[in-house]
């Protein structure tokens, strides 16, 4: 969330919070180190490796679903890499399909870091992808090569570029082409192991810093998920591509103080809401190169989104979805490339806004199509006709379908997610796809909390994740439908073995009456020497918009600080307001249409009053608060709106003024500015920093490309107009995460336990 910087805060506020923040240290920092052996400490969650969470690296299942590679570190003698090796489900050991001897590079003479790869169609070719840097939020150019795995040869993608700069590289699906972007252009290279049989074409020449073709801008790939813009046609001789125009889009420039004698000024085109758009088309062009087929659509297209697109079970068709700015209405356009002609064969429509559709998958030879809906009020996976014309739902009922995981088309099954019982968890389901059968669950019953899947092609075997609350993430791999343990890839024991010798309580979950039948889901942590008898200071952690939920049955980052919190003596709990993505229906997540800050931050303060009242143990003179982004922006809002209620809070990265965030994101929800000029005001913290009573420190990235710093020196100076008293934290150069920088993460939280403790006093005390 952002806009163009302002001034940097004064000096006397800066020297001010230097003065405050070493005073903390010298007052909390003793009680943080003294801690005993089964007592957490900062430095050990953030600085050790003992509560880190190990995962499953790169792995990929085979076309055919019968095996899986991933990586395994070598045993050759004298080279430092990584094996690719193909497993078989159930076997321990697995055949070695690449050995990182195999993969040393002429320049270095050393074995390539893997960071991904990826498999042509006909598994002669593997391609890595290594010394990637980023764009925007992700590292997504890098550098590409390809190995013959017949005769060996090893070699560089794109030998015209510099390093480390090509983007989305891909076989095409003959195996015999790599289409990718390098510098907003796409280009085309045959695969050829005699360097001079290998044809370099240039579909695009227009690419700049503003005409961006095969890839997206700062908006696109932020709020729909979108950072690969190109797609091969299934007979390998077309790519359909995104091109998007920014040269109209407004530019906030990040500033660089620190690095160098002057500053340094980045420039992100970046669309403010009520601001000009990105245009946004797609052409289709031959990969040997020649003019491209543009899809013409009626209006402009920079008051349109075109956020997703793929060819339609076809190489003379393609599908994509066409979003208006509000976002309330999708059209589903089939283009044929051969009539180049357009036609609508669906159109979504919601009062509030919609989604993308991520779950479209061609059914019976390119005959129907999946789609999810919320059109009777729940999301559910319906199978449409081609033309549009026939519509089935085939998972009716009062419940949410989370997401599909996969659909296998021959047997006549889909798996999906969901947990109709309780929203803060997650199971796996399935269900015919004639829809004749009610869903049946294949999650067994002693697996309670979150579970997650990636499910081979033909749905014998998946990858399943599952951990709760106080469990850390079992990976491992399943058969299917019996849901049969098969091989353990990770059972974080040691993290495991970790948790279990701290002291704690176990967290309970419950729900919490608003009235007007109104209840809201809510987790609860207390102190190991928890005493009924005894009131205790609670911290609440909130983030209530639409983007994310906090009350999960599941492992989180964060799950070891607030333990160590809890043996400080603190409370610490987390309550989803009404509009949070939980899956409990359309009303639910959509209540907060055009009144994002104001609806749910009644919720949680009306939460937080009914917790007070039935829970004798908890201090109403010792509530505090804390967010990041969102929840930054919702414990602002809990402070200034509910003075009486909320004594102290942290805010990380918030966005005090919702017209300085993006067009997509907040137009949304909150429509345009022009349209919801009330909304916008009374959605928006900073309307009401005069009301602020209690002990307030804020916290930002003055490199924060998401939610600019700008926002925080606008609060910071509505706030010094009030003459009101506060803390800030400015991390230089640090982005929305915050972690850039030796030692930040610690410093971080250092700093937020330090100030908790030092103005909301922890312990409990006698009635």
């Amino acid at each position: 969330m952002m806009i163009r910087p302002y001034k940097t805060a004064s000096v006397s506020v800066l020297l001010f919070c230097f003065l405050v923040l070493t005073d903390l240290r010298s007052a909390a920092g003793d009680e943080i180190k003294s801690d005993p052996g089964a007592m957490l400490t900062l430095e050990r969650i953030f600085d050790s490796p003992d509560f880190r969470v190990r995962n499953l690296g790169p792995t990929h299942w085979q076309r055919n679903g019968s095996g899986y590679t991933r990586l395994e570190k070598t045993a050759a003698k004298g080279i430092e890499g990584m094996d690719i090796v193909l497993v078989q489900p159930g076997r321990k050991k697995g055949q070695v399909l690449v050995s990182a001897r195999q993969l040393i590079s002429a320049d270095s003479g050393k074995a390539l870091k893997i960071e991904e790869y990826s498999w042509s169609d006909d598994g002669s070719r593997v391609m890595i992808f290594g010394e990637s840097r980023p764009v925007w939020r992700q590292n997504t150019r890098g550098d590409y090569w390809v190995l013959n795995r017949h005769s060996g040869r090893l070699w560089k993608i794109g030998a015209h570029a510099e390093a480390s700069s090509l983007m989305f590289a891909k076989f095409s699906p003959d195996s015999r082409q790599v289409a990718y972007v390098y510098k907003n252009d796409i280009y085309v290279e045959t695969l050829s192991d005699d360097p001079g049989g290998r044809v370099l074409t240039r579909l695009t020449h227009c690419g700049s810093s503003t005409l961006i073709n095969g890839t997206f801008d700062w908006v696109y790939e932020e709020e729909f998920d979108m950072r690969d813009g190109l797609r091969w046609s299934p007979d390998s001789r077309h790519i359909a591509y995104w091109q998007l125009d920014s040269s109209r889009v407004g530019i906030f420039h990040l500033i660089n103080t620190t690095d160098t004698l002057y500053p340094v000024l980045t420039p992100i085109p970046y669309p403010k809401v009520g601001t000009s758009n990105s245009s946004c088309r797609i052409g289709i062009v031959p990969a040997v190169g020649g003019d491209t087929s543009w899809v013409e659509l009626p209006g402009d297209p920079a008051e349109h989104y075109l956020p997703r697109m793929d060819w339609a079970a076809s190489s003379s068709e393609i599908v994509l979805q066409r979003m208006n700015r509000k976002q309330n209405e999708n059209q589903l356009i089939l283009y044929n490339l051969n009539t180049r002609t357009a036609k609508t064969i669906l159109t979504e429509r919601d009062a509030a806004w919609l989604e993308t559709v991520d779950d479209l998958q061609w059914l019976n030879q390119g005959r129907e199509f999946t789609w999810t809906s919320e059109r009777d009020g729940w999301r559910h996976l319906y199978v449409i006709s081609r033309d549009g014309s026939a519509v089935r739902c085939i998972t009716p009922g009062k419940y949410d379908v989370i997401r599909v995981l996969q659909i296998d088309d021959q047997r006549g099954w889909v798996y999906f997610s969901a947990s109709p019982e309780n929203p803060s968890q997650k199971y796996l389901y399935r269900v015919p796809l004639s829809g004749a059968e009610q869903p049946t669950r294949l999650t067994p019953k002693n697996l309670s909390g979150t579970n997650s899947y990636r499910i081979c092609p033909k749905a014998a075997w998946a990858f399943h994740t599952y951990s709760n609350f106080s469990t850390p993430p079992l990976i491992q791999m399943i058969s299917l439908p019996d849901h049969r343990s098969v091989t353990i890839f990770e059972d974080n024991m040691d993290l495991q073995k970790n948790l279990a010798e701290v002291r704690g309580s176990p967290v309970e979950f419950f729900d919490v009456d608003i009235g007007e039948g109104v209840q809201l889901s809510a987790w609860c942590l207390k102190p190991p020497d928890f005493d009924e008898n005894m009131r205790y200071p609670v911290l609440f952690y909130v983030y209530g918009e639409p983007a994310s939920q906090t009350v999960l049955d599941s492992y989180g980052r964060n799950t070891p600080w607030y333990r160590m919190l809890a043996q400080k003596g603190y409370i610490i709990m987390s309550v989803d307001n009404r509009g949070t993505p939980q899956p409990r229906g359309r009303d639910w997540r959509k209540s907060v249409h055009r009144q994002i800050g104001i609806l749910a931050s009644a919720d949680q303060a009306a939460a937080t009053r009914a917790i007070i009242a039935s829970r004798p143990y908890i201090d109403p003179d010792r509530v505090g608060v804390w967010g990041w982004s969102g929840g930054g922006s919702m414990t602002l809002n809990l402070m200034f709106r509910h003075p009486e209620l909320y004594k102290t809070g942290m805010s990380v990265a918030p966005v005090p003024d919702q017209r300085l965030y993006d067009t997509i994101y907040q137009e949304r929800f909150m429509e345009l500015p022009a349209d919801n000029e009330e909304g916008y005001a009374s959605g928006s913290p900073i309307s009401f920093a005069h009301q602020l009573q209690g002990n307030l420190l804020i916290v930002h990235g003055t490199g924060d490309d998401n939610v600019h710093y700008q926002g925080t020196e606008r609060l910071i100076n509505k706030l010094i107009e009030n003459g009101k008293h506060f803390t800030m934290m400015a991390y230089p150069n640090r982005s929305h995460g915050i972690f850039e920088g030796k030692n930040t993460t610690l410093h971080l939280y250092r700093l937020l336990t330090r100030y908790l403790i030092s103005h909301l006093e922890p312990g409990g005390v006698k009635n």
